[in-house]
């Protein structure tokens, strides 16, 4: 019982740097381009077009 003194306050911090966190990444801009990454990993570079 006594460690419920020590891990409810633990957990609840951690919950709020993950929401912290989880909210400056949707700000910052993080999921607005989802499928560009995978485009640019297919991309050589050499800007023509492939045959």
């Amino acid at each position: 019982m006594n460690t419920l003194v020590y891990l409810i306050p633990i957990a609840l911090v951690l919950g709020g740097l993950g929401l912290v966190a989880f909210l400056w990444s949707v700000k910052s801009g993080q999921y607005e381009d989802l499928e560009g990454a995978s485009w640019r990993v297919l991309d050589d570079g050499d800007g023509g077009p492939h045959t």
